[in-house]
């Protein structure tokens, strides 16, 4: 009969995993480098089966490693749940969020609102697009993300901050800026910027196209929604973006699309199960504040 893993082993895998180093997750748990090590050598020995692949880029999970952290860091959550329930805690004075958005904007307004009352909360926060967000969340490899109409699941909690619709962003000195309304046929003299492939923004304007029955014979892909406004501030083009979803800027115009009316959920979206933790919690509550305080 094999042993059981102890719960060091399982401890130190989890960390890793959400990591994707063994000095970070040493570093988070206070111990050496190499007794993280050494508790996933014997985990992985145990279940006679590697758990981490080395790149470049840091660790990556294989699928065994994925399978289990799918569940061992249910675990740490629940661990983490028990411990601020028994301990008399006082205020909120460190911690760690990983924060991801498909957008700048509302995530950035939000993290430096939550930053100016946390300052010892330390926050990762990266842009994906909106298949990968997704995909992060329902793999528990980040704790929270600010994305536009995330699937519904009874694994995820989803708390609403705002309603936004499609404009067309161009520069301020553009022919079609001063309009009050353009439709997408105005546009098609135009080269069309679109963030990459994976993004909300793609899948929609590409939707529309397809109903009205248009072709752009020019059309842009970018990596990044910043990337997007550069395209546009140099020139290149008009980009299909969500209104507010960029920093404002006096060189650009955003104008709404005739046939794109509908609006969108940003929203904050998080593993249930983590919906309890003091420092999930206080996020939420600056997000919520930050809606009513119209901050974004």
């Amino acid at each position: 009969m094999n042993a059981r893993p102890s719960p060091y082993q399982i401890t130190a895998f989890t960390y890793v995993a959400r990591e994707k180093s063994f000095s970070r997750a040493a570093a988070r748990l206070d111990v050496t480098q190499s007794s993280v090590t050494q508790h996933v050598a014997k985990l992985e020995r145990q279940m006679g089966t590697q758990l981490f692949i080395r790149r470049r880029g840091g660790l990556e999970l294989t699928r065994a490693g994925a399978e289990l952290f799918s569940v061992t860091d249910r675990l740490a959550t629940m661990e983490q749940l028990v411990h601020e329930k028994i301990s008399d805690y006082g205020a909120l004075t460190d911690g760690h969020i990983r924060l991801i958005a498909n957008a700048p904007r509302p995530a950035m307004p939000i993290i430096a609102h939550y930053g100016a009352l946390y300052p010892k909360v330390q926050i990762d926060f990266t842009l994906y697009d909106w298949t990968t967000s997704m995909e992060l969340l329902m793999e528990r490899k980040v704790d929270i993300a600010i994305v536009t109409e995330p699937e519904d699941s009874d694994s995820l909690f989803i708390r609403e901050l705002r309603r936004t619709r499609y404009k067309a962003h161009m520069r301020s000195d553009h022919p079609l800026a001063s309009h009050k309304e353009i439709s997408l046929r105005d546009m098609q003299n135009d080269t069309l910027i679109l963030p990459e492939d994976g993004s909300l923004t793609q899948k929609v304007a590409a939707q529309k196209i397809r109903e009205q029955d248009l072709s752009f014979p020019r059309i842009i892909r970018t990596t990044t929604f910043p990337m997007v406004k550069e395209a546009i501030l140099h020139g290149l083009g008009i980009g299909i973006l969500l209104e507010n979803s960029l920093f404002p800027s006096e060189k650009l115009a955003a104008v709404p699309i005739r046939e794109m009316t509908e609006e969108y959920r940003d929203c904050v979206t998080i593993p249930a199960d983590k919906r309890d933790l003091k420092l999930i919690r206080s996020f939420m509550d600056v997000a919520v504040d930050a809606r009513a305080e119209q901050v974004f």
